[in-house]
This record gives structure tokens, sequence and C-alpha cells, in this order.
């Protein structure tokens, strides 16, 4: 895992952001909201679209299906969702707003569905979510995205090979299972550099080892409460997807969201897990400070009579004992170690030593 200070963790072997393939002319057209766009030909391939072809795209006896991935934040796709698409202005509005809380619901013969998944885009925290919105009809696929999402593109990368979904049902489902797959590489990861905390020595930098687990604890809640809702909409989907929505479809959903329930399980043990890490450092470090106190406590008892007695020989009166004695000061040397080995022979006893 790799720690960027303030942005969080990045699983190992994941890129950080959604690749851009130059030689893609379908990538984003200028003036439009189009990322890419396929027909899928319903054996897992599909050819690429332009924005042009997709206006005057119309719904065959053949079956094939539309799917356009597109950037939500781009002027007129709030307009051209109503106008040419159809869809009532209060969906439209849930596609292009910024609420990303998870949620899904059946409009008739369409699904709409606002779902999570974990940013990775540079400079960013793990518990800023990415969301993505989809809406279908089962002949027209629309997900829509503000920030880079590599979800869709990994589907795509599938379809482009012909080994992809074949309808528009499919395409959710993938969506949804490769979401969640990925919350399951960060969770892997937190739990891996917990296991490398705890075999840690806790004396060499216990500072930079408290940041470290808080930091994990902050993911693991964040993680927490952003995926959590995730499961309620996965259920609305599998439950209230329209009749295009295919059985099996309907099964992958719900493994899908008995998988995530043990990923937030296991995120549940990993917050637990640096909860007691953070305990242990912190017992260490109060323990370290009161041993430090009471060895200066005890080296302040012994020195406070020393002290004393040296002060009171210190005064500058006539009168003083041993000043005419050439011997005095062993005299007084002999007693200070006197005093000294009385008082460690008391703290011994005392078991103070």
């Amino acid at each position: 895992m790799t720690i960027i200070p303030g942005c969080g963790m990045i699983p190992r072997n994941m890129p950080a952001y959604d690749p851009v393939p130059t030689n893609n002319p379908t990538h984003t057209e200028p003036g439009t909201p189009l990322l890419f766009a396929r027909v899928l030909d319903g054996e897992g391939g599909g050819r690429a679209i332009d924005w042009a072809g997709i206006q005057q795209w119309e719904p065959g006896a053949d079956g094939k299906v539309l799917w356009m991935h597109l950037c939500r934040n781009t002027p007129g796709v709030y307009e051209w969702l109503q106008d040419q698409v159809g869809i009532p202005e209060p969906t439209a509005e849930l596609l292009t707003s910024d609420d990303t809380r998870p949620r899904a619901f059946r409009e008739g013969n369409t699904l709409v569905a606002t779902l999570r998944g974990i940013n990775f885009n540079p400079g960013a925290e793990p518990e800023d979510m990415i969301s993505m919105q989809v809406w279908s009809d089962g002949t027209r696929l629309i997900t829509l995205r503000r920030h880079p999402l590599q979800t869709p593109r990994q589907i795509l990368a599938k379809i482009d090979r012909g080994a992809g979904p074949g309808d528009a049902g499919a395409i959710v489902t993938a969506l949804t299972e490769a979401m969640v797959a990925r919350m399951n590489a960060s969770i892997v990861d937190m739990n891996d550099h917990i296991d490398q905390l705890e075999h840690q020595d806790m004396d060499d930098d216990p500072e930079e080892m408290l940041q470290k687990i808080a930091g994990i604890r902050r993911n693991c809640l964040g993680l927490q409460r952003h995926m959590g809702p995730q499961h309620v909409a996965l259920e609305a989907i599998s439950r209230d997807a329209p009749p295009w929505f295919e059985d099996h479809d309907r099964r992958e959903i719900a493994e899908t969201i008995d998988r995530l329930r043990r990923y937030l399980d296991d995120i549940d043990v990993s917050k637990e897990s640096a909860v007691v890490l953070m305990d242990e450092l912190r017992t260490r470090a109060l323990a370290s400070n009161e041993r430090a106190t009471y060895m200066l406590t005890i080296v302040a008892g012994i020195f406070l009579p020393l002290g004393f007695l040296t002060g009171l020989l210190g005064i500058n009166v006539g009168g003083m004992p041993g000043v005419n004695d050439g011997h005095a000061f062993w005299w007084v040397t002999g007693v200070c170690i006197a005093i000294i080995g009385v008082l460690l022979a008391i703290f011994k006893r005392l078991r103070w030593l």
C-alpha cells in the first residue's frame, strides 16, 4: 500500500486514475459529454458509436443495446436527458446532481440508480467517494460520472475484446461487481498494513506509528460510512428491477450484496485492530512517561537532603564546624555518601527501586 501524505491509501499495483487511451477517438468529443459509447451485439462484443450516431440511433427488433458513458458536469447534459432521451425532470436532476448517496428505484420500465466507488484519483482521500449514476430502459443504458472512474473502462475493455456483458442488465451487474471488488482491494491492503504495524517495534517511532494507525482508522470509518448504504441500493436493484433485468443478474446482484456485507465486516475488524494498536501505543507511552517521572522523583529524593546539607555548610557565617580542619571536606563527602547509601537502602526496602 502506498501512503501519500494527506492522500490516504492507494492499493499496490492499481493505477491511480482513469487512463485515457489516446488512440480512442470516442473518448471525448469536444463540446459533447460523451466519454465512450458502444452498441452491444448481444454476444459479448460491441461497436463504437459517436455522438452524432447516438442522436440517430433507434432501438430495433434485433435487441441490441446502446451503452453511453457521459460526463454529467458537461453543460447541456441535463437538458439532453430530458429532450432527447425523454427522462422526467426529477430523474434527470438526480442523474446530474452532486448527491452521491447510493440509491436505486424503478420508474416504470426503467432502472435508476446512484452507486459509489472508492476514489483512487491523485490527491484524493479514499473516503472521498466517486459516484456513478445509472439509467436504463433495457435498450439504452446511460452511465454518468463527474470524476474519472475506472470501473466502466474495465467493462469497456472486455466488450472491445468480445468477452463483455451482452445486455443492459449484465452491464449493471458487472459494474456493481467491479466497484465492490475494488473496495476489497483497498480493505486487503489496509489489513496488510495493519499486520506490518503489529510486527513493527513500537519503540522505534511511536509518534509516526500512531499517525499511520490513526489514518487507517479514519479510512475505515470513511469507507464504512460511505459504502454502508451501498447494499441498500443493491438490494433495491435485485428486488425492484424491471422485467428486462434477468433472473441470473438478480442472483449475481444478491451475491454482490453478500460480498459487500462481508467487506463491511472486514472493515469493522480492521477498525478494531487499529483501535487495539492505538490503545497499546498510548499505554506504552503513558507507562514510559510515568517511569520517567518516577525516576526523576527518586533522583530528587536522593539529592534533596544532600542539597540541604551542602547548602547549610555553605553559609558564610562564623562558627561553621570544620573550617580550620584540613580533613573536613572528606568528612562531608563521606557523610553525603552515607546519606546516599541509607536512602538507596530505604528505597530498596520499600521496593521503590
